[in-house]
């Protein structure tokens, strides 16, 4: 998988390369043939550029996801030491890991329930993988009552039981979120201290400023390397992005 999909990325550059090139080349005839009496060849290059592009659209396409990319990255890196910082136990798989997969999520969300299985999946295949899971409760009250007891969890270092228990029970309320704190074995007299300290709402308000920070505005959304990703995109796109990382 990683070898296609640096061979994506070389193709797509290259791609990008030649199509710059072009245009380039074209805005200095252009800028010429504009100098020129009369501007006798510009209509001439003009449709060389017009021509080019309709038959290679994919270069328009490479140089928005280019620009999308640095958009992103412009706005990750200032704040990307606090992006990969997880919250006490707020963490899946390996929490050494070498790779950080930061993953914002709400248990309202299907899509991030739907994911479950994907990044089960990536971490059994990647042992040095640590995924960072940032709660981000944008969609019901009682999902921000879940976030909290998920912290709390955290806390006890129960988080990834808490955190399965508390998807597989369906939409958060407050029966089922009693019921998955008593899945994860929580000592709930002490989970409900943690999930009522002002540092639990500090941290959920710190995830929301970062999401708004990095453009997110749903959930699940992605940050792994230099890639930013929304929506449910699945663990085959998650792979090469973490394969990206890695290289």
């Amino acid at each position: 998988m990683a070898d296609s999909t640096h061979s994506r990325t070389f193709w797509s550059n290259l791609a990008l390369g030649v199509g710059c090139a072009l245009l380039g080349a074209a805005g200095g005839w252009y800028w010429q043939a504009g100098r020129a009496p009369g501007g006798a060849g510009r209509a001439a290059i003009e449709q060389v550029v017009h021509d080019y592009l309709i038959a290679n659209p994919e270069v328009l396409q490479s140089a928005s996801a280019e620009l999308d990319r640095k958009a992103a990255l412009s706005q990750l890196d200032p704040i990307r030491a606090e992006v990969e910082r997880a919250a006490p136990g707020v963490v899946l798989g390996n929490p050494a890991g070498r790779i950080t997969l930061v993953e914002f999520t709400d248990y309202a969300c299907t899509y991030c329930r739907r994911s479950n299985a994907d990044v089960d999946a990536l971490i059994a295949a990647n042992p040095d993988l640590k995924v960072v899971v940032r709660e981000l409760p944008i969609l019901s009250p009682q999902s921000a009552d879940a976030a909290r007891m998920a912290i709390a969890a955290g806390e006890q270092g129960r988080y990834a039981a808490f955190h399965k228990a508390m998807f597989a029970a369906g939409q958060p309320d407050p029966q089922s979120i009693a019921a998955a704190a008593a899945a994860a074995g929580l000592d709930l007299t002490r989970a409900r201290q943690i999930a009522g300290a002002p540092a639990t709402e500090q941290e959920l308000a710190g995830n929301l400023d970062l999401a708004r920070k990095l453009g997110f505005s749903g959930t699940p959304s992605w940050v792994v390397g230099d890639t930013l990703l929304t929506g449910a995109v699945g663990a085959e796109r998650l792979a090469a992005a973490i394969a990206d990382a890695r290289s």
